[in-house]
């Protein structure tokens, strides 16, 4: 039994608006366990939309609120390692080993970003000429996207979109259309972390 692969857009699943599907296929027993829709400007442009709205509140919540959702998500990673672990078996072909290490160096990729805070801090020097002083600020910038390789479903989204967000910018990615069903029980978790709706989006295509 395959099944339909959504989109998540401002907070919620949805459908994609795409009409043609790419298979997903079990590598160990070539059974077809998955149809990954091949979107296109319509589900990217709508993504985009919300994650701009989400944007302009997103970026002036303080650091420290902003990262809140991040520690729970980690816990919830951690409490899911294992059915995350064999979902990447499933539609990638890693060992169950190999694929928890697949997930567990998302995971730390979650913690670390939860270290915004000191991350933003900015920087300050007197007199770098004379009367002159000089001081650096960190202010998040508006929507990011990152389209990421099958290779590593978990740990390479990870990479980009906590960072981003705990910096206060809104997100858009799009997961290899090869392996999608890793990064739906991600965004499941997602979903309960308690980020607004638009500041994290996924979108499926090729």
């Amino acid at each position: 039994m395959s099944e339909f692969v959504q989109n998540f857009i401002d907070g919620d699943f949805i459908p994609s608006t795409a009409k043609d599907f790419f298979n997903v296929i079990n590598p160990a027993t070539d059974k077809l366990i998955a149809k990954t829709p091949m979107g296109g400007s319509a589900d990217v442009e709508l993504a985009v939309k919300k994650a701009q709205a989400a944007f302009e509140s997103w970026k002036d919540l303080p650091v420290i609120d902003r990262v809140q959702p991040l520690f729970k998500l980690k816990a919830l990673l951690e409490q899911n390692c294992e059915e995350i672990s064999t979902l990447i078996v499933k539609e990638h072909g890693k060992t169950f080993k190999e694929a928890m290490g697949d997930i567990l160096r998302g995971i730390q990729m979650v913690e670390v970003a939860c270290g915004m805070p000191s991350m933003m801090m900015g920087e300050g020097q007197a007199n770098i000429a004379a009367g002159i002083d000089c001081t650096t600020t960190r202010r998040p910038m508006g929507v990011f996207a990152a389209i990421t390789p099958f290779n590593f479903p978990a740990m390479v989204p990870f990479w980009f979109w906590p960072f981003a967000v705990a910096s206060g910018n809104t997100f858009v990615l799009k997961p290899s259309e090869r392996v999608p069903m890793t990064q739906m029980k991600i965004f499941e978790l997602i979903s309960q972390c308690g980020f607004p709706k638009g500041v994290i989006n996924m979108v499926h295509g090729g």
